[in-house]
């Protein structure tokens, strides 16, 4: 009997450097000269996977979330991951927006993966949705890591990282 290699498919972002990264811009927001006299927050609720932003204008808003994008880069946090929510207005004239961070793969994006990896017709590749996460499995580590090439080139709307691999 053959064995059987695989590896896992799964996204999220470190919540560490999420706090990093919020933790910078608040610092950089406080020293730029733009946002001098500006009344801007950024707060961030690990339970919930969630980033708050709340500004004077739409302006500051704007480059709030820019200073922002800029910091999670840097960090390595996968930008793709982060669903950005209406600009809704809040108290005292100001604005305030949702950031939602994707942790986990979405049962009808995971559903959405087999169904592309399945229609490529690979040789003897499983895929098995194992909760937040996919199993892609198969006798050759060559067919692996054409799956791997694959799903790198598809845009499924989040940042798929590959590991976990076994032979």
């Amino acid at each position: 009997m053959a064995s059987q290699a695989s590896f896992d498919v799964s996204t999220g972002a470190d919540l560490q450097e999420v706090d990093n990264a919020v933790n910078q811009s608040l610092k950089e927001i406080a020293q730029r000269y733009d946002f001098k006299g500006a009344h801007c927050s950024i707060t961030f609720d690990r339970a919930k996977n969630q980033i708050q932003l709340e500004a004077d204008d739409d302006y500051k808003m704007k480059a709030v979330v820019d200073v922002l994008n800029g910091k999670m880069v840097k960090r390595g946090v996968p930008v793709k991951n982060l669903k950005m929510g209406e600009v809704q207005p809040a108290a005292g004239g100001k604005v305030r927006c949702e950031i939602t961070l994707t942790q986990g793969i979405a049962t009808d994006i995971a559903k959405e993966i087999v169904k592309a990896v399945k229609a490529q017709n690979f040789k003897k590749v499983q895929v098995s949705i194992q909760g937040e996460e996919l199993r892609v499995s198969a006798p050759s580590k060559d067919e692996l890591q054409t799956v791997i090439q694959f799903l790198r080139g598809k845009d499924f709307g989040i940042e798929l990282k590959f590991g976990n691999y076994r032979s």
